[in-house]
């Protein structure tokens, strides 16, 4: 009885088709699972703006001035020399948004991953950022929006007409939480973080009125 085997020039061409195969469905797979994650972390800023709504709707429509705990969230208030010279970290949120149930979705899956060790991405398990809440000074800057209703906040906006924000029309013009990023023309950033953002291409906005887009931006890798 003959018995039949792989001969090894047949063996060799097997691993080389399963290699080209893998070198084709590796990126692929990673695309997917990327796709996924920033899924998630458009869902999760969808869930903060409803909890966000729910928050003005029992306070009168305005916005929380809590200075206090963006002074005494962990890490403190800006542990950095470099940019920027504020404090866009979010972690000072959580108390305040405790009864809406946030503190679960205040993490973006990549953010984790790529981020886990930068102090200046992450405080207090929160990965977004608010950056219209990132002074602490008194009296409150135009561009912040501490103790504001959100039309108030808009005019304020219009008035500073700050060049790096623009002139919004209206509360959906208004971002109010953001992925975090490193934009590479800002010289002052470390080189290895430089041009760093969560999702590759750009990042999620949430905006005044609750809807999220995602905004595609060359100044990251």
């Amino acid at each position: 009885m003959t018995r039949r085997a792989f001969t090894l020039i047949e063996l060799l061409v097997v691993i080389a088709i399963i290699a080209i195969l893998a070198a084709i469905l590796f990126p692929v797979f990673a695309r997917a699972k990327e796709a996924a994650k920033k899924t998630t972390c458009t869902s999760n800023m969808r869930q903060f703006g409803t909890a966000w709504m729910l928050y003005l709707n029992d306070w009168d429509d305005r916005m929380p001035d809590r200075r206090d705990l963006k002074l005494t969230a962990e890490g403190g208030f800006r542990p950095w020399t470099t940019w920027p010279p504020s404090d866009p970290r979010a972690g000072w949120v959580q108390p305040i948004l405790e009864p809406y149930q946030v503190k679960p979705i205040l993490q973006c899956p990549s953010a984790l991953g790529l981020f886990k060790e930068e102090i200046r991405v992450m405080q207090d398990d929160s990965t977004y950022w608010l950056w219209r809440f990132d002074q602490i000074t008194d009296p409150i800057p135009l561009d912040n929006f501490w103790g504001k209703t959100p039309e108030s906040a808009v005019s304020d906006l219009i008035t500073a007409n700050n060049p790096f924000i623009g002139i919004p029309y209206g509360v959906s013009d208004v971002e109010l939480m953001v992925d975090p990023y490193f934009p590479n023309t800002v010289p002052s950033i470390p080189a290895g973080i430089r041009g760093k953002a969560v999702h590759p291409g750009g990042r999620n906005r949430l905006f005044l009125d609750g809807h999220v887009k995602f905004l595609a931006d060359r100044r990251t890798n």
